[in-house]
């Protein structure tokens, strides 16, 4: 066959799937010029939102930034296990009054009852005092006296609930927007639609610290989903090796390893010019960037930088991993550009032994999150930095297990429980929403998790509504097919 009629034999042959795969050889190429010339692609790295413009491809649409952002970044200290806001943030004197007495079967007949399904139910009330803090009067448990001392600056939430009963759907619910696994984290979403300030970083990154209680951190919590994973949130370790698999192995040298990089981007390219498919694309970013945090991380990583006064501020201790170096780390993170820190502190599943181990884990807990709001507004940086306070859903007031000398213990409940939320435009100093006298269901401004996550997309400057991903023939949002913004949380 002549040229021409071989070309028009290919076309014919052809099926739609390759065609669009083909049609996205382009964009191999844009993140090759990207990689050779950042100053010249600067504003699309930072996002198709951030960038000012709006975006439609076959997979998705982001227009423009809807408002003026508040907030510039987002740090999401994630209590998981669920914390027991009847404890710690919501505060029932008629419940500590019936404590040891039959929970009124008005409340709990036909309801979903995780582990106390069908057993005798009796009102547990708390056993530590509350007290008002700030000119804001907002009341906490004993057990969080340093985050009383940052009353003013947060906006405490009563009266959020979930679908979620059980702790992998909750996290899930949380992360994701639906309890369904699958589906991009929150912070994959921010990465898709804003971008990274700072190309030696990843846009979105992942602390854990804590101890579980057989209650496991899953990597998809923090999973891109259908998304490009060049969106995936990376995990940083405060101890030993910041990232795994990242320096070079012994033996090998910065020239040794750039040329092997060199040689596997050369592959990926020539599999991405016969295919199309934009995942090798992720991938050959992905080589790219863990090259370029070889130089930027163990720097970052390294708390003996800070003073002595800052390290006793946070209650930190370098070489150690815990909740306040994450809490720290988290601040040396977003000076630096990154768009979404995820903090995961495991300790809060107080099935029984309540009084106790709820103690223990505040005292890991409340000093280094009151010292980052403290330490982000004195470096001017709370007012376009989202900090959010919270776990999955929240405890019953029923007790669970021994209940006596003073212990007791609380399932799992979804009706109502209690975050906070500080700085990149949320009110502070106030407390929104309420439940009933025995703290069981939300009666006074509810707010569903997709409520809470438009109202965090908000504060970004995105419409929860537009920031969308095409998968399987359907746009795909953070909110799912719900979510109202909550106004009364906006300054």
């Amino acid at each position: 066959m002549l040229p021409n009629e071989l070309q028009a034999a290919r076309l014919r042959d052809m099926t739609r799937r390759h065609f669009f795969g083909r049609s996205a050889r382009g964009l191999g190429t844009m993140a090759l010029a990207s990689l050779l010339n950042p100053e010249l692609f600067a504003a699309s790295k930072k996002g198709p939102a951030a960038a000012g413009h709006g975006i439609a491809t076959a997979h998705g649409s982001m227009d423009a930034l809807s408002f003026a952002p508040r907030a510039k970044r987002v740090i999401y200290l994630f209590q998981s296990g669920a914390p027991s806001q009847l404890d710690l943030y919501d505060y029932k004197p008629r419940l500590i009054g019936l404590n040891g007495q039959p929970m009124p079967e008005s409340y709990t007949k036909g309801q979903r009852i995780a582990q106390l399904q069908g057993q005798k139910l009796t009102c547990v009330g708390t056993k530590f005092k509350f007290n008002r803090h700030g000119k804001s009067g907002i009341e906490l448990s004993e057990l969080l006296p340093h985050i009383g001392g940052v009353a003013d600056n947060i906006a405490l939430v009563r009266s959020l609930h979930t679908e979620a009963i059980n702790h992998d759907p909750g996290v899930t619910m949380m992360q994701t927007g639906t309890s369904q696994a699958g589906r991009p984290s929150m912070g994959s979403w921010l990465s898709y639609g804003l971008g990274s300030e700072n190309d030696q970083l990843p846009a979105f990154v992942v602390l854990t610290s804590g101890f579980g209680q057989d209650q496991p951190l899953l990597s998809r919590y923090w999973g891109s989903g259908f998304l490009p994973s060049n969106h995936q949130g990376v995990e940083f370790r405060s101890q030993g090796e910041p990232i795994l698999y990242v320096s070079n192995p012994k033996g090998m040298d910065d020239k040794v390893r750039r040329r092997l990089l060199d040689g596997v981007h050369d592959l990926n390219q020539l599999k991405l010019d016969a295919l199309g498919d934009p995942e090798i694309n992720t991938r050959i970013q992905s080589f790219e960037m863990a090259y370029r945090m070889q130089s930027s991380v163990p720097e970052l990583m390294d708390l003996k930088k800070e003073s002595k006064e800052m390290l006793e501020q946070y209650g930190a201790e370098p070489g150690k991993s815990s909740f306040a170096n994450n809490c720290l780390l988290a601040r040396r993170l977003v000076e630096r550009g990154v768009r979404f820190v995820q903090l995961y502190h495991r300790g809060w599943d107080h099935h029984g032994n309540l009084p106790s181990d709820i103690a223990r884990t505040c005292q890991n807990v409340d000093r280094p999150s009151a010292a980052l709001i403290h330490d982000l507004k004195q470096r001017g940086l709370l007012d376009d930095t989202l900090v959010i306070w919270g776990g999955e859903f929240g405890r019953t007031p029923m007790n669970q297990g021994e209940m006596g000398n003073g212990n007791y213990g609380r399932d799992h409940h979804m009706k109502a429980f209690s975050i906070w939320m500080a700085g990149g435009g949320i009110k502070p100093g106030i407390t929104l929403g309420a439940t009933d006298e025995l703290g069981y269901n939300a009666v006074e401004d509810p707010v569903t998790v997709n409520d809470f996550q438009a109202t965090v997309l908000h504060c970004l400057g995105i419409d929860h509504q537009k920031l969308t991903y095409r998968f399987q023939g359907r746009d795909f949002r953070l909110t799912d097919v719900a979510g109202d913004v909550v106004k009364k949380l906006l300054t």
